[in-house]
């Protein structure tokens, strides 16, 4: 159904993953605020992951941009 396109390379593609981590966990925590408090709870504890994915997406498009 999607697909990432092949002729990007590996750069593109952990840019494109990054802000699309940072954009999802920016949403979640905005719209928790919206929530009642046990659902506000449950989405703010799902933040963390989209954090460290970006965090880790950013690590990796470090390590692929530090390569000679």
């Amino acid at each position: 159904m999607y697909l990432a396109n092949p002729a990007c390379n590996t750069e593109s593609l952990l840019v494109n993953a990054g802000e699309t981590l940072g954009c999802a966990t920016t949403m979640l925590n905005n719209s928790a605020a919206q929530l009642d408090p046990a659902q506000r709870k449950t989405a703010l504890g799902i933040s963390p992951i989209g954090m460290l994915g970006e965090l880790a997406v950013n690590q990796a498009l470090d390590h692929v941009a530090a390569k000679p």
